[in-house]
């Protein structure tokens, strides 16, 4: 990959994250960047694949994200297509949240 290509990729993975940052969790109310389950990004040229996970194995509302989330990342300029995958290595927990979304969920940390 060229220096202008790897630019290029990781602008466009900026965006990407921005974005994600306007999905929110419906269970807590605070967007899936601030609670830190966005593990990676990777593009292969103009498909995306999302690495995240969720706050509980069993949470019921995993579908509902991946189809948000899918939804907004090929607003993007330069996404085509985007794939979920989720991951449960390493295990999410609160530190993994911004400060923002602990002072939102009243954890103060």
């Amino acid at each position: 990959m060229s220096e202008n290509d790897e630019t290029k990729t990781v602008a466009i993975e900026d965006r990407i994250m921005t974005t994600l940052g306007e999905v929110i969790d419906p269970e807590l109310g605070i967007d899936l960047v601030n609670l830190g389950l966005i593990y990676r990004i990777e593009m292969i040229d103009s498909y995306c694949r999302i690495y995240m996970t969720l706050t509980t194995m069993g949470c019921p509302l995993g579908n509902v994200l991946a189809d948000q989330i899918s939804d907004a990342v090929t607003t993007v300029d330069g996404v085509t297509g985007c794939e979920i995958h989720l991951v449960w290595e390493p295990a999410w927990d609160i530190d993994k949240m911004s400060r923002y979304a602990k002072v939102a969920l009243g954890l103060h940390g």
